[in-house]
């Protein structure tokens, strides 16, 4: 019903399978108001569409003409249609006539591909008590509606809404509950209030803590939002679909949709965009339209505007550059803004879901940047490296550091109890933005290497220098800091070290691969697959490493585009005698074992257990129950979404153990 094919942050590029076709997400439904349309919504590239079953239901020609032919021809659209059941007109007018199972019978009657349960809609900031009863209302006709479905074998897929307002404890209790009931789709509902109030921290919170307790296999929507500003931040927060009647709402109101906000037509002096409607008109000739003919123009602008910035997500999602477009798209409006920052108290969460290694580099734009995954990702491995006696902080030059910098290194301040130096238990790093510290030994690892920043520094980010620095002094029993250095930050040392011009970075190539087998795998990863006589082999186009072999016997390739290394199956083989179980490892079931063996790929139905700290793009062992190896391959989701998807592919498996 819904597999992912890309994966950036929490966000997925994935299709909705329906009865009425594949749909590509993130998507925006338009909505369509039954028997008004008049703007052919699939000629400006929407996929799928969301008409409301109740205007239907209570209109004695509109019902007929549904149940004679079918939604589809009603509303004059053949792909996937999502009806909704009256809980707008509930929320508005207080109550509707009509019950839970009325509404999902009439849409199975009338060829929906997606129903709704009639959830109750719960505004923003109202009393606990309120937002808790109709929250436990919500769940129990949620309840009733997948049962009723099972019972009388209803084939449309069906939504069971996450409420709560904004109490976020009720948000997550809520979405534990539905998660229970193995709904289709899970929609997070009532948070149009929060977008009309720019309250977008209150969104972020209310949507990550929903988004916390809901499974990964399943499309989330995030119902109302359709204005182009905010569809990379929900997207990014693991939103996949998106309604609105913004892009006719607005066009009644003379107003332009861009993704830098909303125009007003009457101040326009240049039209905001490249679309059909913005390349044939000017503002004036726009303005001296009658009312219905502008109405129709400003909503085909509307709806190309938003159908154009949904693509732009989805490539994005696709290249590994989401976080760059949120940022720029956040950067909009103050409280879109705030809303970006907020989303940095969920580090921790988007970093289990963003692979660990992307098609593009990493972009420092802000301070917001220094609150992204790979950062905090980053941070953790090397406080978990074996630390030598000395670290030693070198100036960044041009990257790769570490083929840049080597022989005497100039002068150095000691930041700490001056003691005597050996060059062979020194750490060697770069102080740098946007990742603190960086190991010259594993420097080209992405996105060590494979980033920029502006060398004009913001205060946030020399302040996260300074923790950096004063976290990992604790570390040492001794710091030497270059003298460039420490005056570029203004770092007030007294004493010089008198060896300084005797300090040296030596490249040692093995110490490198270790440095990175420990990195990649976890600590003792490197001496496990690198001992022995140890063979390197370089591109000799690019001097880079290529080829490592041990004893004669080939363990890893190191991967050009990143640096990770890839497993042989010799590698493979003593990672996984050097490694406890379940580290690096996914289990499969003895099903799956004969076909695992023989180097097919591992689909998630097959798989009973993995490490937790297995991330997207990972190099991973495929083992058994009883923890023989059975192959090698790369990841392609994280242990909760193999977990919670029984369909698609886990595991692309590289070379197979043949008994």
């Amino acid at each position: 019903m819904f597999e992912i094919k890309a994966k950036d942050n929490r966000a997925r590029v994935g299709v909705l399978h329906t009865q009425h076709g594949d749909v590509p997400t993130p998507a925006l439904m338009p909505v369509i108001h039954p028997g008004r349309q008049t703007i052919d919504v699939s000629k400006y590239g929407a996929d799928i569409v969301i008409t409301n079953s109740y205007i239907i239901f209570k209109d004695d020609e509109l019902k007929r003409k549904a149940l004679k032919e079918g939604v589809h021809k009603l509303i004059n659209f053949d792909g996937p249609i999502m009806t909704d059941s009256g809980s707008f007109q509930l929320s508005v007018y207080g109550d509707i006539d009509v019950t839970n199972k009325e509404v999902i019978d009439f849409q199975e009657a009338i060829g929906t591909d997606i129903g709704t349960s009639l959830d109750i809609p719960t505004a923003p900031y109202v009393t606990r008590k309120k937002a808790e009863e109709d929250m436990e209302i919500t769940i129990e006709r949620a309840k009733e509606a997948v049962q009723y479905k099972k019972d009388n074998d209803i084939s449309m897929l069906l939504n069971s809404v996450v409420q709560g307002s904004t109490f976020l404890d009720l948000r997550e209790k809520c979405a534990d509950e539905l998660t229970k009931l193995d709904a289709d789709l899970y929609p997070i509902g009532a948070v149009v209030p929060l977008m009309e109030m720019y309250k977008y921290a209150d969104l972020v919170d209310v949507v990550m803590h929903s988004m916390e307790h809901l499974p990964d296999d399943v499309p989330r929507h995030l119902m109302g939002a359709g204005h182009p500003m905010i569809f990379a931040l929900c997207a990014a927060m693991g939103c996949d679909l998106f309604d609105s009647a913004a892009y006719v709402l607005y066009a009644e109101d003379d107003r332009l949709l861009s993704t830098r906000g909303t125009y007003k037509l009457e101040n326009l002096t240049e039209m905001p965009c490249s679309c059909e409607v913005c390349c044939k008109y000017t503002p004036d000739e726009l303005r001296a339209l009658p009312k219905e003919e502008r109405v129709q123009l400003i909503a085909q602008h509307n709806l190309a505007v938003s159908l154009g910035e949904l693509r732009t997500v989805r490539q994005a999602i696709s290249e590994g550059s989401l976080m760059e477009l949120v940022e720029e798209r956040c950067r909009v409006h103050p409280a879109l803004l705030d809303g970006l920052r907020q989303l940095g108290n969920y580090t921790e969460d988007l970093e289990y879901y963003n692979p660990s290694s992307k098609n593009s580099a990493f972009f420092y734009t802000g301070p917001e940047s220094l609150q992204r995954p790979e950062i905090r990702r980053h941070i953790q491995k090397i406080r978990q490296m074996p630390k030598k006696s000395t670290l030693v902080l070198v100036p960044p030059t041009r990257k790769p550091y570490s083929k840049n910098l080597s022989g005497k290194l100039g002068r150095f301040y000691v930041y700490g109890e001056e003691k005597e130096i050996d060059l062979d238990d020194c750490d060697f790093m770069v102080l740098d933005i946007p990742f603190g510290l960086i190991p010259l030994d594993m420097d080209e690892v992405y996105p060590l290497s494979q980033n920029d920043a502006p060398r004009n520094m913001d205060t946030d980010s020399i302040e996260f220098i300074e923790d950096c620095l004063a976290e990992f002094s604790e570390y040492y029993n001794q710091v030497l800091i270059h003298q460039s250095i420490a005056n570029h930050y203004g770092f007030d040392f007294s004493i010089i070290h008198p060896q300084s011009d005797e300090i040296k970075y030596v490249k040692d190539d093995i110490r490198k691969i270790k440095a990175i087998a420990d990195y990649q795998f976890g600590v003792g990863a490197g001496d496990a697959l690198f001992d022995g006589k140890i063979k390197i082999e370089k591109s000799k186009k690019t001097g880079k490493i290529r080829h490592i072999s041990s004893d004669g016997k080939l363990v890893a390739n190191m991967r050009a585009s990143d640096s990770f290394l890839v497993l042989t199956k010799d590698g493979g083989r003593k990672l996984h005698a050097a490694t406890e179980y379940p580290q690096n490892r996914v289990v499969v079931n003895q099903d799956s074992e004969p076909f695992t063996r023989d180097g097919k790929s591992v689909f998630c139905q097959f798989v009973v257990d993995c490490d937790d700290n297995i991330r997207a793009n990972d190099e991973v062992l495929i083992v058994n129950e009883d923890d023989d190896l059975l192959a090698i391959g790369k990841a392609l989701l994280n242990k909760r979404e193999i977990e919670s998807f029984n369909n698609g592919q886990a595991i692309k498996t590289r070379k197979g153990f043949k008994k």
